[in-house]
């Protein structure tokens, strides 16, 4: 990393259960000896790291780098763009993933453990990260939009969601999301939605789920795209039929060893924009947030921002 670039951490200290500010000591401690001088700043609740990173990149910020989990990286890139792409085109983001979920990683390759993480941010390659931009009625009950980094999903997502937020992280993300998922599974109810992609007839499908993935992984660790890129200016949409709950715990494997899509109920689509709307009440999942309800409209942003990654031959870029 050149010497000139300036560095900003935004840190979650309450992601992963509070693991991101009981580790931040020692990672502060690494990030002197590898990096610039750099400054730091602590979120204090929802919608801080937007503001946060805003405020860093029209102050000078070079890098960005995001100490948290992937509702706070989802938070910085939003603060990293506005209306027409982003406010700093040579800005870089960075990534130490301390979340609950950790699933963009799965997909980025970067490292898990703070002291690979840091030593790619030091390293400095970067490649152009594909977004999305999702309009969406948020909880208030107020149309707003945002922009996501790895998978928005409506449906029996938006509820899992729901319930990890309620429930205690001390067990760790893969187990958050299965056990939220299994009672999810058993009190939800298919949702009937009119769906959308590019310029298709809209159709009347009945599912449990559908996911607009960027990345391959949500809902920590299901493998629910896997020939999604980050890179290739498509979305790649899953979307799960109506399965009996007996067909969902027999099938419950395939979520996670990429099998998901053998299925006759399951169908892989691909698209630059997506709409669904429903009359029922549908909750939304925005990169591991319950952030909203249907009606959506999801857009690709190719190549919006240059993100920190390690060199990996196998990463499709």
């Amino acid at each position: 990393m050149g010497p000139t670039r300036s560095v900003f951490f935004i840190v979650n200290p309450v992601a992963g259960g509070g693991l991101a500010g009981r580790r931040w000591p020692r990672i502060q401690k690494q990030a002197h000896r590898l990096l610039t001088p750099f400054q730091s700043a602590f979120t204090r609740g929802p919608g801080d790291a937007t503001h946060l990173a805003r405020r860093a990149l029209l102050e000078g910020a070079d890098i960005l780098v995001c100490v948290g989990g992937d509702g706070t990286l989802g938070e910085m890139v939003t603060g990293m763009m506005d209306g027409t792409g982003p406010l700093r085109p040579d800005a870089l983001l960075g990534l130490i993933s301390l979340g609950t979920g950790r699933d963009f990683i799965r997909t980025s390759r970067i490292p898990g453990e703070p002291e690979g993480a840091l030593d790619v941010i030091a390293a400095g390659r970067s490649v152009p990260l594909d977004l999305g931009k999702i309009s969406y009625v948020d909880r208030r009950g107020e149309q707003t939009s945002r922009y996501f980094h790895n998978v928005a999903s409506f449906g029996l997502g938006g509820e899992v969601d729901e319930r990890v937020s309620r429930t205690t992280k001390i067990f760790g993300g893969f187990t958050s999301f299965i056990w939220a998922t299994l009672l999810s599974v058993l009190r939800y109810r298919k949702k009937t939605i009119r769906l959308r992609i590019d310029d298709s007839p809209e159709e009347t499908v009945a599912v449990m789920n559908v996911a607009v993935a960027n990345g391959q992984y949500h809902g920590g660790g299901m493998w629910i795209a896997p020939e999604a890129s980050l890179f290739d200016g498509l979305f790649h949409v899953t979307v799960i039929g109506d399965f009996s709950i007996p067909e969902v715990f027999r099938h419950l494997p395939k979520l996670y060893n990429g099998k998901l899509q053998q299925l006759e109920k399951v169908r892989i689509l691909t698209g630059k924009k997506i709409e669904a709307r429903s009359d029922e009440r549908v909750l939304l999942d925005v990169d591991g947030e319950q952030a909203g309800i249907l009606p959506v409209s999801l857009e690709i942003v190719p190549s919006a921002l240059r993100i920190i990654i390690p060199q990996n031959p196998s990463l499709r870029l």
